[in-house]
C-alpha cells in the first residue's frame, strides 16, 4: 500500500487535550428537538390567556391581560417594595428549610440506626404529622405573635416530616446483601454506617430534600397571608381582598418561577451528590 492509502485507513488519534464525551454523558444529553419541548405548554397557555383577554371572554377584573400584568409588575417594582417582600419571603423559607431539614436528617438517621429511638419518637411524630400546619398556626401565633418566628416554625414543621420519613426509610431499605457483604468483610459498625448505610440512604434523602424545598416555598403564601404584614403571601391576600387581580397574578407568577428555580437548583444538587449513581433516564 502507498503512504496515502495507509494514512486514509489509519486510526485517527484525538488531539492532545481534546475532550471525549463519555457514553453516559452523551446519553444524558437530550436531542436538540427535545431540549425545548418543555416551553411548548407555557407558550400555549400564554397564547390562550392573551386570546381570552383580547376578545374579552373573561372580565378584566377576574383575568387581566398579560400586558396589564406586566405593567402591574413594573409598578410594584418601581412604586412599591416588591423586592423587599420577595427578599423577606426568601429569608423565611430559607431559615425554615434549613431548620426543618437538618433536624429531620439528624433524627431520621438516629431512628434508622436504632429501633429504640424510632419507638421513642414514632408515636408522637405520627400523631403530630397528621395535624396540618394551618391548624398549628393560631396556637403558634398565640405563643410567638405575628411575625417571622411563627411563620418559620409552621413551615419548618411541614418540611420536617417528609425528610424525616424518607431518611428513616432510606436507611431501613439498605439491601440486605450489602449488609451481609459488610459482615463478611468484617467491617466495624462505624465503617458499616459510613461506607454502606449512609451512601445507600443518600438518594432517598436527596429526593425528600428536593420535595421539602418545594413544600416550604409553597407554604410561605399561607404562613405570610395569615400571620404577616409583608411578604409575597401578604401581597396575595391583600390583592384578593382589594380585587387587584393584576398584582395577584404578578405574585403568583413570581412564586411559580421562583419555585421552578428552587426545584432546578435542588435537582442540580441531587445530580452532583449522586453523580456516582446511574439509573434509567427515560
Amino acid at each position: 500500500m502507498t503512504d496515502a492509502t495507509n494514512s486514509t485507513f489509519a486510526v485517527r488519534r484525538p488531539l492532545a487535550g481534546a475532550r471525549i464525551p463519555s457514553p453516559a454523558r452523551a446519553a444524558r444529553r437530550p436531542a436538540p428537538g427535545r431540549r425545548y419541548i418543555g416551553i411548548i405548554l407555557p407558550l400555549g397557555l400564554l397564547a390562550v390567556w392573551s386570546l381570552a383577554t383580547y376578545y374579552v371572554l373573561v372580565p378584566a377584573v377576574f383575568l387581566p391581560s398579560p400586558l396589564a400584568t406586566v405593567k402591574a409588575f413594573a409598578a410594584m417594582v418601581t412604586r412599591q417594595s416588591l423586592h423587599l417582600d420577595f427578599l423577606r419571603s426568601i429569608n423565611i423559607v430559607s431559615q425554615a428549610f434549613v431548620y426543618g431539614s437538618v433536624a429531620a436528617v439528624v433524627l431520621g438517621v438516629a431512628a434508622g440506626l436504632s429501633a429504640n429511638v424510632e419507638r421513642f419518637f414514632g408515636p408522637t411524630f405520627d400523631s403530630i404529622r397528621h395535624i396540618p400546619g394551618v391548624a398549628w398556626l393560631p396556637l403558634i401565633v398565640l405563643w410567638l405573635g405575628l411575625g417571622a418566628p411563627a411563620q418559620i416554625l409552621v413551615i419548618a414543621k411541614s418540611v420536617f416530616f417528609p425528610v424525616f420519613l424518607n431518611t428513616l426509610q432510606g436507611i431501613r431499605n439498605v439491601e440486605k446483601s450489602h449488609i451481609e457483604l459488610a459482615k463478611v468483610l468484617t467491617l466495624t459498625r462505624s465503617q458499616l454506617i459510613r461506607r454502606v448505610v449512609i451512601p445507600s440512604a443518600v438518594p432517598s434523602i436527596m429526593v425528600s430534600l428536593r420535595y421539602a424545598a418545594g413544600v416550604a416555598w409553597a407554604l410561605v403564601v399561607t404562613a405570610e397571608g395569615l400571620s404577616g404584614q409583608e411578604g409575597l403571601g401578604y401581597l396575595i391576600f391583600r390583592a384578593q381582598n382589594l380585587l387587584i387581580t393584576d398584582q395577584l397574578i404578578v405574585c403568583m407568577v413570581i412564586i411559580g418561577l421562583v419555585g421552578f428555580a428552587i426545584d432546578r437548583l435542588m435537582l442540580l444538587l441531587q445530580r452532583f451528590v449522586l453523580r456516582w449513581k446511574q439509573g434509567f433516564e427515560g
